[in-house]
């Protein structure tokens, strides 16, 4: 994993040996699978050329950075990924990884209210929680009160971790206050200032001074040789919409720049590597977090040794990783949950050292204290009752995760070098490049979410239009600029159409509806009518009629009654090439303004009046706009 040109060389020979196995069973042949594949894909309707190659190549994906997931892999031959606690560091920092006492559990607090997050911070580290990330500053706990906030803690116990943005001097005063008012040695002082002048740049549209926030750093803790000074804040990119490879190559620039500024503050270079901590953000995409954070190792390993650092000189990359906030939704909250448990099994399977899970209600605002506590929960059923800590690097040999891995660092490396020519990180931020970086893979995101190609559940996929709001006090937020990096959430856009249902029923007292007019027999109709529905439901419109078969007449006096002003066409193909062109003028002239088909284009004759189609694949977030433009909804 020293280079990114690192990567399996695929065998398609046998998958198994060539023999029978002990069991009786006949051997397996790669050309074999490749049959079975065709004959599949034959039956679906794909079209599969008898003379090609590789015909599975029809199940391939390819990521938002070019990286193409084959459905198959199978043994490599030049993946050498080493040995946990060696270089270059891709299983793992450590040689017992977390087995002996797990990762570090962390919690995020961020009330600004002293007293209250005094209260959460003792429930949550009686909970099980064994490390405390304070944001501080307009965004969170006032810095003159995190003496306060850490009143009751064992701050030799549990390590503590700062984010105040460009109140880091005074956050961190504080904090050092705070542990010196204890009078423990000061060697013990672990945590760290979270000094991230870059992410406050990014976030705020300020100047970055990394040099001299080094300099104050480094005489700050000149006395505390365990605390670390610099976090390395990569989630930022995530939650603006970015890739993994781009969140890599930020991370490193984000380090670079940060070893630049404490080695020109007098701090050795082994010693400014291990004042860092990276923070990545974790998502449901499990494979893929993993996949990261052993690529972040490796990156961080070649970046040491590029600065002329012996191999038992380099220390390894410390790593937090934290769920998304992107990936959380405001709309059928719990089940964030399920996503947070995902992406924190991604990161200790991927070998973060320290793990947030953000609750559940994150998206909302402050969470409460049962979100508090099933975030915690969280990690210690990973790590107490499924035993995931008890394996070193347990992805470790998984051809998958390997070659993942290695795609991932050459496109994390290949950012890293863009960062670098445009001056490195602090010139990419204040000039636009990293944010015109992100924003395009963002807009690609964001059409593949409006095209439902990226499922989010509970708000694409199976919304309930009759959940029970839950509501929270706002998160405090600082202000920021409007060339910032954007704080970005993947459901945004169909939650605002949600939001706009939401205010429509209040102010008419009924949601905006859509009639589903059914034709021929029920087994003709039912798929489609189902599928129109959940796509009217994703955007708080209530779906009408749809259950009973029958003719165009019926549907037309169906519609009629319903006393909807817009209708939405279900049946099959057959029915539609005998009666949907008549039917959807039938449905006009009895007032309908608008009128869907259930199916594609190719499914009625040109010319028939249907205005629009909803289809898997179909852009769903214009569609849904689009009807509450006809119906009246507000924006």
């Amino acid at each position: 994993m020293e280079t990114p040109e690192s990567g399996p060389r695929t065998a398609h020979g046998d998958l198994a040996a060539d023999h029978e196995s002990a069991a009786g069973f006949p051997g397996a042949t790669y050309e074999q699978w490749r049959e079975l594949v065709a004959q599949v894909l034959r039956k679906a309707g794909a079209e599969v050329d008898p003379d090609a190659p590789a015909p599975e190549a029809a199940l391939a994906t390819t990521t938002y950075d070019g990286i193409t997931l084959g459905p198959l892999y199978t043994v490599g031959d030049d993946i050498d990924s080493g040995f946990p606690g060696a270089a270059p560091f891709t299983r793992g920092g450590r040689p017992q990884g977390a087995v002996i006492e797990g990762w570090e559990v962390r919690q995020q607090h961020r009330d600004p209210r002293p007293e209250r997050a005094r209260q959460a911070v003792s429930a949550d580290l009686m909970g099980g929680v064994g490390a405390l990330w304070l944001v501080c500053g307009d965004a969170g706990i006032p810095t003159g009160g995190i003496g306060e906030v850490l009143a009751d803690v064992h701050l030799d116990l549990a390590p503590v971790t700062l984010e105040a943005g460009a109140d880091y001097e005074a956050a961190a005063r504080e904090l050092l206050s705070a542990w010196s008012d204890r009078e423990p040695p000061d060697s013990a002082l672990a945590g760290g200032l979270g000094i991230d002048p870059l992410t406050t740049a990014a976030r705020t549209g300020e100047p970055v001074d990394a040099e001299g926030a080094a300099r104050f750093a480094v005489e700050a803790a000149s006395r505390h040789p365990g605390l670390r000074l610099f976090t390395a804040d990569a989630a930022c990119c995530h939650e603006a919409g970015g890739s993994p490879a781009q969140e890599l190559g930020a991370a490193m620039a984000a380090g670079v720049a940060y070893l630049r500024a404490l080695a020109g503050a007098g701090t050795g270079l082994a010693d400014a590597a291990r004042r860092i901590e990276f923070r990545f953000a974790a998502s449901a995409d499990q494979f893929a977090t993993i996949a990261k954070l052993r690529a972040a190792r490796a990156m961080w390993n070649r970046v040491l040794q590029a600065c002329g650092l012996e191999a038992a000189d380099r220390p390894p990359m410390r790593q937090h990783a934290v769920t998304s906030a992107a990936m959380a939704t405001r709309r059928d909250p719990h089940v964030n949950m399920v996503r947070s448990t995902l992406a924190c099994f991604a990161a200790g399977v991927g070998g973060a050292d320290a793990v947030t899970v953000l609750p559940f209600d994150h998206a909302l605002g402050l969470p409460d204290d049962f979100a508090r506590r099933i975030a915690r929960n969280t990690q210690a059923l990973l790590v107490e009752e499924a035993h995931l800590a008890r394996v070193v690097d347990p992805a470790g040999g998984s051809f998958y995760v390997e070659r993942l891995t290695a795609d991932l660092y050459g496109a994390g490396w290949a950012f890293f070098q863009r960062l670098e020519a445009a001056g490195g990180m602090a010139d990419a931020v204040s000039g636009g490049m990293l944010a015109a970086e992100l924003d395009e893979v963002w807009q690609r995101r964001r059409d593949a979410i409006a095209h439902r190609r990226d499922p989010i559940t509970g708000v694409t996929e199976f919304p309930d239009l009759d959940e029970e709001p839950i509501e929270r006090e706002p998160l405090p937020t600082a202000a920021s600029a409007a060339s910032a990096l954007p704080r970005r959430r993947y459901a945004q856009d169909f939650e605002e159409l949600r939001d706009r249902s939401d205010a429509h029923r209040a102010a008419t007292g009924a949601r905006p509806r859509v009639f589903l007019a059914t034709l021929g027999p029920v087994a003709t109709h039912t798929a489609r009518a189902a599928f129109a529905g959940n796509l009217l439901r994703v955007g708080g419109i209530e779906a009408a009629g749809g259950e009973s078969a029958g003719g165009a007449e019926e549907a037309v006096a169906a519609f009629s009654a319903s006393g909807a002003r817009v209708a939405c066409l279900c049946g099959s193909d057959k029915v539609y090439a005998e009666h949907a062109a008549d039917t959807a003028a039938a449905l006009k002239d009895a007032g309908a303004e608008r009128v869907l088909l259930a199916g594609r284009p190719a499914a009625v004759s040109e010319g028939a009046a249907v205005d629009d189609f909803c289809f898997a694949g179909c852009d769903a977030l214009g569609l849904l706009a689009g009807l509450h433009d006809v119906l009246g909804v507000g924006r």
